[in-house]
């Protein structure tokens, strides 16, 4: 028998510096935050709250998407080892690849453009750990 999975819950990553990745996905991406741990807590909350790894977690249409602040601080990500290859964002539309374009120039993020891939349009662009990002709009 096959398990039901339903679709996803959430995903997590790490990261070097927390207060660097947090900036930069409160400027690109403007997800309210589901839960942070205060840094006043105390020991109480703080063992209560023990699943948060110091990090922060955002909430996202039907799930949550986490940073956790555990890597070393000269790690860098990348997509040709085992694990991770990229994380994608869905957005409703190409229009909304080209705004989030126009964004990411803004706030001086390299980025590939907006490219048409037949099936959809997507937008790659990294996150300061070297992470690769993308948005996705389904063509249509």
């Amino acid at each position: 028998m096959s398990i039901p999975v339903t679709g996803f819950s959430h995903v997590r990553i790490t990261v070097t510096d927390l207060e660097r990745s947090k900036r930069f996905y409160d400027d690109v991406l403007g997800l309210p935050v589901a839960f942070q741990l205060p840094p006043d807590a105390d020991e109480k909350t703080r063992e209560e709250n023990w699943w948060l790894f110091g990090g922060v977690v955002y909430q996202v249409p039907g799930g949550f998407f986490g940073l956790r602040p555990v890597a070393p601080a000269d790690d860098s990500f990348t997509e040709d080892r085992a694990g991770l290859d990229h994380l994608s964002f869905a957005v409703p539309s190409r229009a909304d690849l080209d705004a989030a374009a126009a964004r990411l120039d803004e706030l001086g993020i390299a980025h590939e453009g907006v490219k048409d891939i037949g099936i959809g349009y997507l937008l790659e662009f990294r996150d300061p750990d070297n992470i690769a990002l993308e948005l996705w709009a389904d063509a249509g």
